[in-house]
């Protein structure tokens, strides 16, 4: 387990934890939440001693391999599959000791460094490598591109992908969701449900949280307090305790004011003296308890918008895209063939898989760069706030935040005062010397809510929204949720934050295949549809691999025959030939066709049994997080889940032996 007992930890000269205290289970899901810049990525550090601790003592198994996405930009011409594959420690370790064995010529050695590849997983692991980058997003073609071929988002999910490579007792993620689409954080999603070892995450997704931690611990005021269960669970649960903590500190301000009283009264009697003395040593022995002083919330809201033009634009055969690097050149369309609409009051919320062309559409709308093709007919009094997924696109580094208001008041209005200008920054948490900060020393969510605040002051009537909460802590995402449900104009939103799309949208537009459509369903449906073609694409590579099997064993026999026999031997096959040929294929066809269908039984049979067994563990995990068993019970619950964990184990390797035997059948009826 990790310990963490009466720990004192300084960044410079900011206190991160204060005598602070938790403790973490082994094979516990944990949510680290707090505000940004209470010191959830210090926590992380000191867990990795990369810090020390001022005092106090945290300990951890010594033996744990940890994981953690590295947060440097990774610069090298290796290609991505390595790269990745070198997060993969215990294989990098067993690889070493063969190559020191073999330089050693040391036979007994050598014998052990094999033993060590097999045990790493050697021989799988780069389609497990492979399987991961497919997961978050990469194509095909990229899989052995060079690391720095990519931009600065897919080097970070290079980093992932290393991160979860690495076969780890304790993986530490800090925002793993930041640099994803909706597309690759389902799947993140479900590959980190069954990660088996021990898990602290750092999110500013609601969902993300609740899908996939069952513990919640919270930095609040440099202390630690552990909750069980999800996000949603820890919220329900400090809102109980706050009220608790109000009413315990109301009570003990009515019985403090009341001695008070009676020490005010009767100190100057000589009668009462030695009981207003006891009653003063009684105030003085008193626990202050801390009233509930919640940081202050943030909150803004969206002015009335001057004109709501209706339509607010309409776009005729648009194309969408980069034009030609070169005079003459093609011009690179991603998305073409958009006949859309935006209505007054609309919300709309963009899907699609990162590389099909939603950062595009929204660029091209927002007037960031020009449309390849078709029309864009504006309404009159269309007023558009932009807010670029690159926060830098809008901003300039060398200025200040009080920079950016004066030139935004001064080029789009209303003018103002330059006090004026510093107040209303000040409502977006920018107070004293921050206004006169340069913006590229801001933090992410600093830079983020400028931006905000910038969208504000243009009062538009249009709102378009490119992964606005990349940046943004919890309460900031809440303020910017409610705002915007109260925002009377029309919005576009692209955003992997599930709760933001459920509660500020009303209908999806789908980016995919190289246009727009509307997308008739709701997020669940769209999870759906993203499961599905997942099925479909990987049962059109099997079959383009059965197809490539096919004509290299034609291309392998025609080699086989004398050019000059080829044409006589074709002559010779007779009707009668083919026709029993024919007859014997479809006999060979029925045959595996029967061998197929046990197999295909005794698979369903597997998954109904696994899904039941999952079921089992997560209820039993859920149990033992609510740390109220008894020791008799948590010795029976350790029973069962070790006698579950052998079951899906044995049951798993059955699992992949029929369905490896099923492949192949398939391939010979291919």
């Amino acid at each position: 387990m990790i310990t963490l007992k009466e720990v004192t930890l300084r960044r410079g000269t900011k206190l991160v934890l204060d005598a602070a205290s938790v403790t973490i289970q082994p094979g516990e899901n944990v949510g680290l939440v707090g505000r940004n810049g209470a010191g959830k990525s210090s926590l992380f550090a000191l867990l990795t001693e990369r810090l020390q601790s001022d005092g106090g003592e945290v300990t951890m198994p010594p033996r744990w391999r940890v994981g953690e996405v590295a947060q440097n930009m990774p610069e090298t011409d290796d290609g991505a599959t390595d790269f990745v594959l070198e997060g993969d420690t215990r294989l990098m370790e067993a690889q070493a000791q063969l190559s020191a064995a073999e330089a050693g010529d040391d036979g007994h050695a050598i014998a052990d460094g094999h033993q060590a590849l097999a045990d790493a997983g050697a021989f799988d692991a780069r389609p497990r490598a492979q399987a991961l980058l497919l997961g978050l997003g990469f194509k095909g073609e990229q899989l052995d591109a060079p690391v720095n071929s990519f931009s600065g988002g897919w080097r970070m999910r290079l980093q992932l992908a290393r991160a979860l490579m690495c076969p780890a007792d304790l993986l530490l993620l800090d925002e793993p969701t930041n640099h994803l689409d909706l597309d690759a954080l389902v799947w993140l999603e479900a590959w980190l449900k069954r990660f088996e070892g021990t898990m602290l995450v750092i999110s500013h997704d609601r969902e993300f949280l609740d899908a996939i931690t069952n513990v919640t611990v919270h930095l609040e005021d440099t202390k630690l307090t552990r909750y069980g269960g999800n996000y949603t669970a820890f919220e329900e649960m400090r809102a109980e305790r706050m009220v608790l903590q109000q009413a315990s500190f109301e009570k003990q301000k009515e019985k403090m004011a009341h001695l008070q009283k009676f020490i005010d009264r009767f100190k100057a009697k000589a009668s009462k003296a030695r009981q207003a003395q006891s009653r003063v040593k009684a105030l003085d022995r008193m626990e202050k308890l801390a009233p509930v002083l919640t940081s202050r919330e943030f909150s803004f809201e969206f002015r009335e918008p001057l004109n709501l033009p209706n339509p607010m634009l309409s776009l005729k055969d648009v194309e969408c895209g980069y034009p030609a690097l070169e005079d003459g050149g093609p011009d690179k369309i991603i998305v073409r063939n958009i006949n859309r609409s935006v209505l007054a009051g609309q919300r709309i919320g963009i899907l699609g898989a990162n590389g099909q062309g939603k950062s595009t559409v929204v660029k091209t709308i927002a007037r960031a760069q020009a449309a390849l093709g078709g029309t864009i007919t504006e309404g009159k009094g269309l007023a558009i706030g932009y807010f670029a997924q690159q926060e830098m696109d809008v901003l300039r580094p060398g200025d200040s935040p009080l920079n950016h208001m004066i030139r935004l008041a001064r080029e789009v209005s209303p003018q103002a005062r330059e006090q004026e200008l510093r107040n209303f920054l000040g409502q977006f948490r920018f107070a004293s010397d921050m206004v006169n900060q340069a913006v590229g020393t801001l933090s992410g969510g600093e830079k983020a809510r400028l931006v905000l605040a910038m969208l504000v002051w243009q009062r538009p009537n249009l709102l378009l929204l490119d992964e606005p909460t990349n940046h943004l802590d919890l309460d900031t995402r809440e303020a910017l949720s409610m705002a915007l449900n109260e925002f009377e104009g029309s919005l576009m939103l692209v955003s992997h934050d599930r709760a933001l799309l459920r509660e500020v949208c009303d209908e999806f537009w789908l980016v995919a295949d190289g246009g727009v459509r509307p997308f008739d369903g709701d997020l669940d449906d769209y999870q759906k549809y993203l499961l599905d073609t997942a099925r479909a694409q990987a049962k059109a590579l099997r079959e383009a691999g059965n197809a490539g099997k096919k004509t290299t064993a034609s291309t392998a026999k025609a080699a086989t025959t004398p050019p000059a026999a080829q044409p006589a031997a074709a002559a010779a096959t007779s009707a009668p030939a083919r026709r029993d040929d024919r007859k014997t294929d479809a006999q060979a066809r029925q045959l595996r066709s029967d061998e197929l269908k046990p197999l295909r039984k005794e698979i369903n049979r597997i998954d109904n049994r696994l899904g039941v067994l999952f079921g089992d563990r997560d209820t039993i995990e859920a149990s033992l997080a609510t740390g109220t068993l008894t020791p008799a019970q948590l010795a029976d619950s350790g029973k069962k889940l070790k006698a579950i964990s052998e079951e899906i184990e044995r049951l798993e390797g059955q699992w992949l032996e029929l369905s490896t035997q099923v492949d192949e059948l398939t391939a010979k009826a291919g």
